[in-house]
């Protein structure tokens, strides 16, 4: 299994919200001087998102650019990329892997038009879905718009096209109160695909039970951040 820390930006930062609210924002420094931080420790993979461009708010593309070309290790990037030609873009970057999460929501609705010129491209492993959920069901738009669409029955329809999901259970995400593992393994049960969770991982024993059911990669964000998960330990003996 993965370990792979979180470097959210925000206004140029290396930020944690709670529950993705605005208004939540904690601040730990220099993206780049952090990402640095984690290929030292020995992560093997960053998950980067630009909050700002999530939000609608501005972008912090420089700062990520600044990150791929300060470290060796793959980046999968997500935050705000809702066009085919934004998605394009980041791809032609270097980026290892694009995360979409509304732009796959309306995509489906479209029967995968801008998904399969995108696999056609650059192929499927480089294509990230996320999987946002509040209660079950997939939200949007930074979080800020529910849909009816169920997580553990969405990600049926991606197979052959993608790379795998990216689960966040945003209910639990920042808080540090532990994972929902019912929620999350339903999930993981219904795809074939590779599954990354994110969201409420806040001690050894929720990687544990993550491990147990067979999911790729944890993402470590506000827990790691606050000190309540050394990443050494975890990279050592969960990886």
């Amino acid at each position: 299994m993965k370990i792979i820390p979180a470097i959210d930006i925000k206004d140029g930062k290396c930020t944690q919200l709670i529950g993705g609210m605005p208004g939540t924002e904690t601040f730990y420094g220099d993206p780049v001087f952090v990402a640095k931080k984690w290929e030292s420790l020995g992560s093997e993979i960053l998950h980067v998102i630009d909050l700002d461009s999530t939000l609608g708010s501005g972008n912090n593309t420089e700062k990520l650019l600044e990150i791929k070309n300060s470290v060796n290790i793959p980046i999968q990037f997500g935050g705000g990329i809702r066009t085919i030609g934004a998605a394009r873009e980041f791809l032609e970057y270097g980026i290892e892997r694009i995360i979409l999460g509304t732009l796959a929501i309306s995509d489906y609705l479209n029967n995968f038009e801008i998904i399969n010129e995108l696999r056609d491209e650059f192929g499927p492993d480089r294509i990230i879905v996320a999987l946002d959920s509040k209660k079950g069901n997939i939200v949007v738009k930074g979080w800020q718009e529910k849909t009816e669409l169920k997580a553990h029955e969405f990600v049926r329809n991606f197979e052959g096209l993608i790379w795998g999901f990216l689960y966040t259970d945003v209910d639990v995400e920042g808080k540090m109160m532990g994972i929902n593992l019912k929620r999350t393994k339903r999930v993981v049960e219904s795809t074939n695909l590779p599954v990354i969770v994110s969201g409420g991982i806040s001690s050894a024993g929720d990687i544990e039970d993550l491990k147990e059911i067979s999911t790729w990669g944890v993402v470590l964000g506000k827990a790691l951040y606050e000190g309540k998960i050394d990443f050494e330990f975890i990279n050592n003996n969960y990886k």
